[in-house]
């Protein structure tokens, strides 16, 4: 990563403001790489989008969504369609029927993130070993007995 980039990230760096004007990221002020980064790194838009990336003509109703992403609320998966709305990564299309039916598709922008969410996957895969490994060598040095003993059995539970 450059270091251009590097200094956006860590809010050191010049982020453009509204009018697209380069300005010395301060205090207060939101870099857009942060606030979007922010917004795409929770796992909740990563299911959704992926979620829609899987379907025909990626798109889906809200209960289908559901059905896919079972262990998210009925409330977080409101927020984060809104969300991603919002940011344009999705559309929602409201069809005039008794009841509505509404359902949601990836834009144009939305299919374009998925490239760079995809090789974030193929990165995971390659490493998870390597992470795997570190955890483990990090709690049996850091975390006192019985709180180990809890997340070995949770981990084997979490395996059966």
């Amino acid at each position: 990563m450059n270091q251009k980039t590097l200094d956006k990230l860590t809010g050191t760096g010049e982020c453009k403001d509204a009018n697209g004007v380069e300005k010395k990221c301060e205090g207060s002020m939101i870099c857009p790489l942060r606030d979007l980064l922010s917004r795409l790194g929770d796992k909740w838009s990563v299911l959704v989008l992926i979620t829609l990336a899987k379907r025909p003509e990626q798109r889906a109703r809200f209960s289908e969504i559901k059905k896919d992403i079972q262990d998210i609320s009925q409330r977080m998966l409101t927020s984060t369609l809104r969300t991603l709305e919002r940011d344009g990564l999705l559309k929602r299309t409201v069809f005039p029927e008794v009841p509505p039916r509404v359902e949601y598709e990836l834009t144009h922008l939305g299919k374009s993130i998925l490239t760079p969410m995809e090789s974030l996957v193929h990165w995971i895969e390659s490493n998870w070993g390597d992470i795997r490994t570190s955890r483990a060598t990090f709690d049996q040095k850091n975390l006192a007995p019985e709180v180990l003993a809890q997340k070995n059995t949770a981990t084997e539970i979490e395996l059966s």
